[in-house]
C-alpha cells in the first residue's frame, strides 16, 4: 500500500518533491515534530488537485502547510501526506497596485516587493513568518493591520475538490478566521490590492514595526507566534502574566520572560511538553479569571 502510494505522489510531483518519513521540527517555527509519512511539495494547482484526489481515493490523511509557523506538530509525527506549499508554489506577479501571489509565497517577501514597487499597506505583514495562504486562512494580523484589509479575492479548492473564486465578502474574514478556515479549503491564489505610497514612509513603518517585535517578542527561540487568541475583552498575554506564569516551563517549553503570550522552545522541547503547559496555562487562568483561553496554534497529529 504505502509502495503503491509513494509511487502515485512521484508521478503526480515528481520524485524531489516526496520525501518519506520527513522530519516537521524541520519544517515548524516551533522546530517540533515527528516524521511526516508522506511529505510532498506541488509546484502548480493541478498538483495539488491530483495530490487532494489522490488522498479521498484512497482515504489518505491530508494536512496542508505553509512555512509550518502556526502550527504544533505531535511527536510521534503526522500520518498520511503533509502538502508543504511553501516556497514551491510561490509564484507572483504585479500590475499596478495589484499583485497576485500563489499560496506558498512568504509574506514576509511579498511585504518587501510592495516596498520595493512603492506600495503601502502590507507594511503590518513584514515580520509575519508565514506564507500567503495561511495568513489568509487565519486572518493573519499585527499593528493594527489584518489581511482583510488588503485581500480583494482568493482562489481556493473547496471540500468537493473545484476551483472556487471568493471575493472579499464571501470570504468571512475575522478574528484569526474565514470561511477557508470554517470549510477546510485550501488557498491557492491570493490577489491584494494595495495603494501607491512613498517608498521612504513605507520603509521607516516598516523598520519600525520590526523594532517593536525585536523588544516585546522573543524573536530569539523558536514558537509558533501568539500562543493563544485573545479572549474578549482581555489580552491573553497579561492574563497570563498577572497569574505569575512568566518563566514557567515543563520540559524544553516555557512561557517567555520578555512577553507572556508567547510559548517558546527553550531547547529540545517536546509537542508534549508544549500540550502539557499550554493545558496548565488555560487551567491557571479559568481558576483564577474565569477566563477560557482558546489555542490559536494549530495542533496536528496531536
Amino acid at each position: 500500500m504505502s509502495d503503491e502510494i509513494v509511487t502515485r505522489l512521484i508521478n503526480i510531483t515528481g520524485k524531489d518533491n516526496v520525501r518519506i518519513n520527513e522530519p516537521m521540527k524541520n519544517h515548524t517555527t516551533f522546530k517540533i515534530g515527528g516524521p511526516a509519512q508522506y511529505y510532498v511539495t506541488p509546484e502548480s494547482v493541478t498538483q495539488i488537485q491530483e495530490v487532494v484526489s489522490l488522498c479521498r481515493d484512497m482515504n489518505i490523511p491530508l494536512h496542508v502547510i505553509g512555512n509550518g509557523s502556526n502550527i504544533l506538530v505531535g511527536d510521534d509525527g503526522v500520518d498520511g501526506v503533509v502538502l508543504a506549499l511553501f516556497n514551491t508554489f510561490s509564484d507572483y506577479e504585479i500590475k499596478d497596485n495589484v499583485i497576485t501571489a500563489q499560496a506558498g509565497m512568504s509574506l514576509i517577501k511579498l511585504a518587501v516587493i510592495a516596498l520595493r514597487e512603492g506600495l503601502t499597506g502590507l507594511e503590518f505583514a513584514s515580520g509575519i513568518p508565514g506564507s500567503v495562504g495561511g495568513a489568509v486562512y487565519m486572518n493573519a494580523g499585527a499593528y493594527d493591520g489584518q489581511m482583510k484589509d488588503v485581500v480583494t479575492s482568493v482562489t481556493v479548492l473547496d471540500e468537493a475538490g473545484n476551483i472556487r473564486i471568493l471575493g472579499r465578502d464571501e470570504l468571512d474574514m475575522g478574528y484569526r478566521t474565514s470561511a477557508v478556515a470554517k470549510h477546510n479549503m485550501i488557498v491557492l491564489q491570493v490577489i491584494i490590492e494595495l495603494k501607491a505610497g512613498n517608498k521612504e514612509q513605507i520603509k521607516d513603518r516598516m523598520n519600525q514595526l520590526s523594532e517593536l517585535r525585536k523588544q516585546k517578542q522573543p524573536l530569539e527561540y523558536p514558537s509558533a507566534g501568539s500562543t493563544f487568541k485573545r479572549p474578549e475583552g482581555y489580552f491573553a498575554g497579561k492574563l497570563i502574566a498577572d497569574a505569575g506564569l512568566k518563566g514557567y516551563s515543563i520540559g524544553g517549553a516555557a512561557v517567555s520572560e520578555k512577553h507572556a503570550g508567547f510559548v517558546v522552545n527553550m531547547g529540545g522541547a517536546t509537542a508534549k511538553d508544549v500540550v502539557e503547559l499550554t493545558d496548565y496555562i488555560k487551567k491557571r487562568i479559568m481558576e483564577q479569571f474565569g477566563v477560557t483561553l482558546e489555542l490559536e496554534v494549530k495542533r496536528i497529529g496531536l
